[in-house]
């Protein structure tokens, strides 16, 4: 599957789910790099007028998790997320909200991802990371 159809098939099986509905949508998918937007608007803000920061691991636990799956055999494993964490560094209050992850470990049965979330201007605005299981379909 070339990265063009792979970005159609991300973009697909976002329907009917919590990424539909915060309007998070996948922009580029390589082998070793994920990215993704989603937009500052009331689905994503908090009562101060700033993205909430649920909104912002919800993006980054969205990459991570995708670029653990595009590394893995899915008809023979599963992707679990294992461990989440983020750290706030700016606020963003209107415009796209920008994901990118790469990814630091794939092993075997864990993989650890880096998520740079930036606004439009490339500020960056939270840095997370996830580690994701892979385990074997029962």
């Amino acid at each position: 599957m070339n990265d063009n159809s792979l970005l159609r098939e991300l973009n697909k099986m976002t329907k009917g789910t919590l990424m539909e509905s915060l309007g998070i949508i996948f922009t580029k998918v390589e082998l070793n790099c994920i990215c993704a937007e989603m937009p500052a608007d009331s689905r994503t803000m908090q009562p101060f007028g700033i993205v909430h920061g649920g909104a912002y691991m919800a993006l980054a636990e969205t990459l991570g998790s995708a670029g653990s799956m595009i590394n893995t055999d899915l008809n023979l494993k599963q992707v679990v997320g294992l461990e989440m964490k983020g750290n706030y560094i700016r606020s963003i209050r209107s415009g796209l909200v920008h994901g990118k992850a790469t990814p630091i470990h794939q092993g075997k049965r864990t993989h650890l991802w880096n998520i740079d979330i930036t606004d439009d201007l490339g500020n960056l605005a939270a840095t997370c990371r996830i580690t994701n299981i892979i385990l074997d379909k029962e």
